[in-house]
């Protein structure tokens, strides 16, 4: 009695070899094909790489910065005429219980030149503002080059520069003298940028004895810059404007400079989210791509198909040999496209000066969605290919 004849089963690792035999047959279009992929997931992973690098960035800064500081600046009264805060502004702000630091800096009328041959309608678009000596602590910034004024210099014809106004002056380090007015000053430092108020940036800074000497300042500061510990700055926010100018607190404005930082932050999430919708869009143009590559596989492959039916291939082994194809193609656009993301994502961090931040998530949600495509994408051309009659595809032209 003889033993009947039972379909040969394929194992696991036969069903990858006639995967990957079926893609080195066609390896530009597979290339081509795994690009679509690798560009979207690509896309994708930088993004959310770079967006994540940035917020790092920016949390780290507010850390370093802090969110304590608010300014009081003065505004306009009811008739529409400048406000001048009170000489003693900082005194009246200094006993405000949880006030750690307060400074004062005020707009001064001094034209600033590089020399007298400049004439005064071509000046290089640089403020003078006079400033208190404790500016840089309470801020949290620091001088580049040179040195920050002091109690002697803050008297003399001295100045420290922001770092846009010494560009814009051509002054690369202490020692230049500068015109301001009619009055030589000497350079003494530059600042580094100060991130949270880059105004500083454009300016020339003097000491108010030496503003009050030179160029008649009348001693109201134009703005107070106070920090307090971060549990108590809404408490002070709301006291600063009746105190700093009780009679008229509304032409007082009180603002938080980190406030822009957060705003920041929450625009870069927006265009995070537009970034990832591209990328989306990216990733399934991939797929169509890996689709049609698919089905036009099936139809030049009918003979081979017609074949392995005949040899008694059952209608599951050539739906998985062809899914399995078509996972493949997509598994290798998606590891590409993956290594290809974040490369992009540490290198532009490191050329922004960032800590290269990717979750771990990123790569595997991108491989995981292209296993997703890659079923997608294959499965209507491996039901096709496994529905093929064997005489029908043996006749096939």
């Amino acid at each position: 009695m003889s033993t009947p004849l039972k379909p040969a089963r394929l194992t696991l690792p036969d069903i990858l070899r006639v995967g990957v035999s079926g893609l080195k047959a066609r390896r530009t279009r597979v290339v081509l094909s795994a690009l679509g992929i690798a560009i979207g997931i690509a896309t994708m992973v930088a993004v959310v790489g770079l967006s994540t690098s940035s917020r790092a960035d920016l949390m780290a800064q507010l850390d370093r910065l802090g969110t304590n500081l608010l300014t009081i600046e003065a505004g306009k009264d009811a008739d529409d005429k400048p406000v001048k805060l009170p000489k003693a502004a900082v005194s009246m702000v200094e006993r405000i219980g949880p006030v750690e630091k307060v400074t004062a800096t005020a707009e001064v009328d001094a034209r600033v030149r590089r020399s007298d041959a400049v004439p005064e309608e071509l000046a290089p678009g640089v403020t003078t503002q006079a400033t208190r000596t404790d500016l840089l602590d309470t801020l949290g910034a620091r001088v580049e080059r040179g040195r920050w004024l002091d109690t002697a210099s803050e008297r003399v014809p001295t100045v420290v520069l922001g770092t846009i106004a010494a560009g814009r002056l051509g002054v690369t380090g202490p020692g230049a003298k500068i015109l301001m007015n009619d009055e030589w000053f000497v350079v003494i430092g530059i600042l580094a940028p100060v991130e949270l108020m880059p105004t500083l940036d454009r300016v020339a800074l003097v000491g108010f004895p030496a503003a009050e000497r030179f160029f008649g300042f009348d001693g109201h500061p134009t703005t107070l810059f106070e920090r307090s510990s971060d549990a108590s700055v809404e408490a002070v926010r709301g006291v600063l404007a009746r105190t700093v100018n009780p009679g008229d607190e509304h032409s007082v404005k009180v603002s938080r400079p980190s406030d822009a930082l957060v705003a920041k932050a929450a625009t870069d999430k927006g265009l995070t989210t537009l970034m990832l919708g591209l990328g989306a869009v990216a990733l399934l143009v991939g797929g169509v791509g890996v689709a049609n590559t698919m089905v036009v596989s099936v139809l030049e492959r009918r003979r081979e198909i017609g074949l392995r039916r005949a040899l008694g291939a059952t209608k599951n082994a050539i739906l998985l040999q062809f899914l399995t194809e078509s996972l493949l193609l997509s598994a290798l656009g998606g590891v590409a496209g993956a290594v290809l993301g974040s490369v992009a994502t540490v290198g532009y961090a490191r050329a922004q000066g960032w800590i290269a931040v990717i979750p771990p998530w990123a790569p595997g949600a991108g491989l995981g969605a292209t296993l997703v495509i890659g079923v997608i994408a294959g499965l209507y051309p491996a039901v096709r290919a496994s529905r093929l009659h064997p005489t029908v595809a043996l006749n096939a032209t």
